[in-house]
């Protein structure tokens, strides 16, 4: 082998080309300049230059060697390294759906020895499957906020790309923030659905252990939420409108994120979100933690998964600062209000994608569909607004944000200057007012003559417009009469009470009883008193025909409901065959029919009292069976004599318990009801329970010694024997009413409110 001889001074003042250029002659790393001047020893004849080659591994490209053009969501797909799992996920049973794993053990063995055996078992397995099914509707019904937690974060849940490789019909992922990184936990890429351009970009989070590490288990970093940016600017140029996937324990919070910029990546994209001018839809498909899921879910509007949630700290977080335990993570997911039901209230949320029975991992592709579907209707919605009311709808959404009275829904305005402006009631004059009424009177006269619907619309307006004046009036009065610091004070002294959670105290009450009585004496002298009172009959006579007009509507309702019923071919058909055999047995009452004809007609007239039912409660009316013990009378018409003297009795008992119920006494302890029961809420403890019991007892007994006066008693007895003696006069006159056959006779109430009921 051929050895060379040279001196390391031989090669200063060689430029790299040289040494690059030197390696084409079969010798590395010597220029040719200093070979010509080497001296060479040669030992033998023959040369051999060896080179050894270093093993590495071998770049896995995703394109396949026999790339299929026809594959679903175009070539381009084959790029993805987004492919389907070779295996099958495992079940994961979460901790509240133990109870169900019995049940599906039980259904298996008896496939299985269905199978083994070739016995018929198709009966038993069908109970099992539908025990099974209505226990898990029950479950999942009823799912407190730390089960739908636990829900969003299953791990078998469809991620981000498991949803956009199912909805769009062709998709192509980009990569990169033009900065060096491409961060494998936020994917962005162009689709389309049903011939639609989309941008979408969203968190992605592993379907395994191994993909949740390469994903770092979806927590993004500055690279992550700068490459989204960079797409958002990409579809602002090109007017694709931008849908977002959010699915997030939140930004991941290591050193070297800190030191690259976190926080200002997040919020160069939130400020850069609110002046795109494309439709940008936010979807939560599973857990959106903090400022991480913000960052891309500034948009038009907010879509949530039945299950999802969308937090500012976790459960587990909260609880571990507020309670310095991890444990009580169920009660902080409670006081958040982080699930979609309760955002939604909060108007946060802009709407609920539905999830079937068991969460969006019990049937992906279903999840999809609907998720599609949300996506259709809501950018058919956004797309009809220019640029400026895109820009204006997206702002507003965020300013309402916030604004919110504990148990009171409110209208969530901001003002740009926090002082209190002088509210200003525009005030309609007496001739304009008597214009308005008189002209709604003309409209309820022709609806009347013309057999039609009266003018509700009209009619709400009017009452709309008098409450507000007769509440001016009545300010205006207040402050003639001087009481408006007093009522000031007494308002602030009651707003105290109820912020506390306290009863009211007995002082206050007396306090209030004593400026009602004060403002009721003085009221007549207050100079707009004529007013007031023109205004406020207005008020009560518009009332009145507002509530008779439903009255006739919902009696309308309730008819044709009965005529529906009572003319349908089966219970028709019954009718007239139960009539027949009545004819046929030849009794001229009740009383003679033998005991099976009379089963019969009672059967029967249960069956036409459930369908009335069931009608009645299809027009959203609570419906009670109220059974009362009759006597079954041939001849009602003897007690009609005493209809106006029961009348009257009704109406004296009626008069008594309206003084009672007026009186300051009962007054307070209805007033310390409402407290308490506001106070307890939906989940009422043992305590509130016994106080609310405690004082609807004093207020019944109250009633009670009203309507137990010996006068009232007198009356009732008296007009009892009256009625009784009526009753065996009629029955020694008849035959048929010799022998008196007392049974339980239903009757329908439908409950139309507090004060209203319909028999």
């Amino acid at each position: 082998m051929a050895s060379i001889a040279y001196s390391p001074a031989a090669f200063t003042g060689t430029s790299a080309s040289d040494l690059l250029r030197s390696s084409s002659n079969g010798v590395s790393g010597i220029p040719l300049k200093t070979l010509g001047k080497a001296r060479f020893a040669v030992k033998r004849r023959d040369v051999t230059v060896a080179a050894k080659m270093r093993k590495v591994k071998k770049h896995e490209y995703p394109w396949p060697a026999d790339a299929d053009p026809n594959v679903k969501g175009g070539v381009l797909t084959h790029l993805s390294h987004f492919k389907p799992l070779k295996e099958k996920q495992k079940p994961v049973t979460l901790d509240f759906e133990k109870p169900l794993v019995g049940l599906e053990k039980k259904i298996i063995d008896v496939r299985r020895m269905a199978n083994e055996t070739g016995l018929d078992f198709s009966d038993q397995i069908m109970s099992l499957e539908n025990k099974y099914q209505q226990a898990l509707k029950e479950l999942y019904i009823h799912l407190t906020p730390i089960q739908r937690v636990n829900i969003a974060r299953h791990p078998n849940r469809p991620t981000f790309l498991d949803h956009v490789f199912s909805i769009t019909d062709k998709f192509v992922e980009l990569h990169g923030d033009r900065a060096g990184y491409d961060d494998p936990a936020v994917v962005t890429g162009i689709g389309t659905i049903d011939g639609r351009r989309y941008m979408f970009m969203g968190h992605q989070k592993g379907r395994n252990t191994k993909e949740n590490i390469h994903r770092n288990f979806g927590m993004p970093t500055p690279h992550g939420y700068r490459k989204a940016l960079r797409m958002m600017y990409y579809a602002d140029h090109h007017g694709f409108p931008i849908v977002t996937f959010i699915d997030t324990p939140g930004a991941y919070a290591d050193l070297k994120s800190e030191e690259l910029g976190q926080g200002e990546a997040i919020a160069h994209n939130l400020r850069t979100m609110f002046g795109l001018k494309v439709p940008i839809v936010s979807i939560v498909i599973g857990e959106g933690g903090s400022g991480g899921a913000l960052a891309i879910g500034c948009a038009n509007k907010l879509l949530m998964m039945e299950n999802a949630v969308f937090y500012v700290a976790s459960p587990e977080a909260c609880a571990a600062i507020l309670w310095k335990t991890a444990k009580a993570s169920p009660k902080a997911a409670e006081k958040l209000r982080i699930t979609a039901p309760e955002l939604c209230k909060l108007q946060i949320c802009d709407g609920i994608i539905p999830e079937p029975l068991g969460g969006a991992h019990a049937d992906p592709s279903w999840t999809s569909q609907q998720i599609k579907a949300a996506i259709n209707e809501t950018m058919d919605e956004l797309t009809a607004m220019d640029t400026e009311e895109l820009l204006k709808h997206r702002m507003l959404k965020f300013r309402k944000l916030g604004g919110f009275q504990e148990g009171v829904p409110v209208d969530p305005k901001k003002k740009v200057n926090m002082k209190k402006k002088e509210q200003t009631v525009c005030r309609t004059s007496n001739a304009e007012l008597e214009g308005e009424v008189e002209n709604l009177k003309q409209q309820i006269l022709k609806a009347k003559e013309s057999s039609t619907k009266p003018p509700e619309l009209a009619l709400k307006d009017i009452i709309e417009k008098l409450k507000k004046e007769v509440d001016h009036e009545y300010s205006e009065a207040i402050k003639a009469m001087g009481l408006k610091d007093r009522l000031d004070m007494l308002r602030e002294e009651v707003s105290k009470v109820n912020s506390r959670d306290q009863l009211m105290n007995p002082v206050i009450m007396d306090k209030i009883e004593k400026l009602k009585h004060e403002f009721n004496q003085s009221l007549s002298a207050a100079p707009n008193y004529t007013t007031l009172k023109y205004k406020l009959d207005m008020l009560k006579e518009f009332s009145k025909a507002k509530s008779l007009s439903e009255s006739a509507t919902l009696k309308q309702e309730v008819n044709k409901k009965f005529n529906e019923v009572m003319g349908r071919p089966e219970i028709n058909g019954k009718l007239e065959v139960l009539r027949a055999e009545v004819q046929n047995s030849g009794s001229s009452s009740f009383v003679d029919l033998d005991q099976g004809l009379k089963e019969k007609i009672l059967n029967m007239k249960k069956e036409i009292e459930l369908e009335m039912i069931n009608a009645l409660e299809s027009l959203s009316l609570d419906v009670e069976v109220v059974k009362s013990n009759a006597k079954v009378l041939s001849e009602r018409t003897s007690l009609q004599v005493f209809k106006n003297k029961v009348d009257n009795l009704n109406e004296e008992i009626n008069k008594k318990i309206e003084n009672v119920v007026n009186s300051s006494e009962l007054k307070n302890m209805i007033e310390s009801l409402k407290l308490e029961i506001a106070k307890a809420g939906k989940k009422p403890d043992i305590q509130s329970k016994s106080k609310i019991e405690a004082i609807e007892q004093q207020i019944k007994q109250r009633l009670s010694e009203a309507i137990s006066s010996s006068e009232l008693k007198g009356k009732h007895e008296e007009l009892k024997a009256e009625i009784s003696e009526a009753i065996q006069s009629s029955a020694g006159t008849d035959g048929s009413m010799q022998k008196e056959t007392k049974y339980e006779e239903p009757r329908l109430e439908i409950n139309l409110g507090a004060n209203r009921s319909f028999a």
